[in-house]
């Protein structure tokens, strides 16, 4: 099995979160699957210094270059990877879940997508297979499906956030760190991590339940939804 991740650089408050991509990495390949990696290949919408917590004035990051940190090297441009060549896919969470392929930290549930992400993310879905999102990462899915199905999903317990997404028309659950939620009609897992996360082994057993759980979902095949179908 060939589970897809796709990565938003490098670093919590500008990109991927690094402990949720290495931990999602580590529970692919824990349980004896292959990952693919991926990112945008295009410019960071803003660069942090991780010291201070301070925007980087006049310094310029690109989302592959960044994420191919994590990934080792071993990275694709989402652009190019086609829905037949994963059997699931993930996101991690990180501020760039929310700046880099979306502008939800901005723009809430009036915000923007980048159109090779809702493009890969529709057409996993029209194939029928899962979807796991972390942390906030939930917000693409939701601003991806938008107008074209209702997914239940989990960012931990934050009102406002929970808030925009349902303005996006997803329905939020509430659920500890620990556990993920699963949309079982949607084939969409999600898990808070540093959404409520205090500690690194609260985000990872979280995590290695959503990966447990696209796995088994990818082992079940589904006949393929239609993306643009209206949700029952």
């Amino acid at each position: 099995m060939k589970i897809g991740v796709i990565l938003s650089g490098c670093g919590f408050l500008d990109g991927a979160e690094i402990h949720e991509s290495v931990l999602t990495l580590l529970a692919i390949d824990r349980l004896g699957h292959e990952y693919l990696c991926m990112a945008p290949d295009a410019d960071q919408r803003q660069v942090v210094d991780h010291r201070t917590r301070q925007a980087a004035r006049g310094e310029r990051r690109n989302i592959l270059a960044e994420s191919a940190r994590i990934a080792r090297c071993e990275i694709r441009d989402l652009k190019g990877v086609k829905a037949s060549e994963v059997d699931a896919l993930i996101l991690p969470g990180g501020f760039g879940a929310a700046t880099n392929l979306t502008s939800f930290a901005t723009e809430g549930a009036g915000c923007s997508i980048l159109p090779e992400v809702e493009r890969l993310l529709t057409e996993v879905h029209g194939a029928g297979k899962p979807i796991g999102a972390i942390c906030i990462a939930p917000a693409v899915l939701a601003r991806a499906f938008h107008g074209r199905k209702s997914v239940s999903l989990t960012i931990g317990n934050d009102a406002g956030t929970a808030a925009a997404l349902q303005k996006l028309g997803a329905t939020h659950r509430d659920c500890p760190v620990r556990e993920c939620h699963v949309d079982r009609q949607n084939r969409v897992v999600t898990t808070p991590a540093y959404m409520l996360a205090r500690r690194i082994s609260e985000a990872a057993e979280g995590i290695e339940k959503l990966v447990r759980e696209v796995a088994a979902l990818a082992r079940q095949p589904a006949a393929p939804a239609s993306a643009g179908a209206p949700a029952r």
